[in-house]
């Protein structure tokens, strides 16, 4: 299991060990941990953060399937936007579960996840259904959107990107012409809820 927070990791370790058929073989705190560790064990199922410092979940995951397709990897998160749905799976991932996924339903899916098949459970389906691929932000324009969700105006955001305000300015227009939208609070509300930003990025 894969996760920055011991917290997560003593309570899932809890429920796992509960089973009579299953053991925990290896925890890390951060996605280049877990790459080494999946090389080192190579269990039948990692359960995987997707918001980690260094290495994150979906690199992660895209690295150990990349070594080892043969990986059976459940995204584990507190994400639960299209978007990050999307990235996890393309990456690799078998399974896509909510944090807030109950115990029983955490240790069926690791089962299922075992025996080769995947796990999407039906809320996580939902969001998967409403996924629009062809919101395809460049770097620069992700970085202007961030900036944006924290509160900045134009004239600041180029400052901190060392750019004419004027850009920033084009750059907007291309964030709320890819989204879909008619201004950039709008803008910054669909990428929050559909994961293509966060609230701790």
């Amino acid at each position: 299991m894969v996760d920055d927070h011991p917290v997560v990791r003593i309570g899932i370790r809890a429920m796992v060990t509960h089973e009579s058929d299953m053991s925990v073989v290896g925890e890390a705190a951060d996605g280049c941990e877990a790459v080494a560790l999946y090389g080192e064990h190579q269990p039948d199922v990692v359960l995987m953060d997707l918001r980690m410092p260094g290495l994150d979940g979906v690199a992660s995951i895209r690295a150990i399937v990349a070594e080892h397709p043969e990986a059976r990897i459940l995204a584990l998160t507190s994400y639960e936007g299209d978007a990050d749905i999307y990235r996890a799976l393309d990456a690799g991932a078998c399974g896509y579960l909510i944090k807030d996924t109950l115990g029983p339903d955490v240790v069926r899916a690791i089962r299922n996840a075992a025996d080769g098949r995947r796990v999407i459970p039906s809320g996580v389906a939902s969001r998967l259904a409403e996924f629009v691929p062809r919101v395809d932000l460049t770097p620069r324009e992700l970085d202007v959107l961030r900036l944006a969700a924290k509160g900045l105006r134009n004239g600041d955001i180029a400052r901190v990107i060392g750019r004419a305000e004027a850009t920033v300015k084009v750059h907007i227009k291309h964030i709320m012409a890819k989204l879909g939208v008619s201004d950039r609070t709008e803008a910054v509300t669909l990428a929050l809820q559909r994961g293509i930003l966060h609230l701790d990025d």
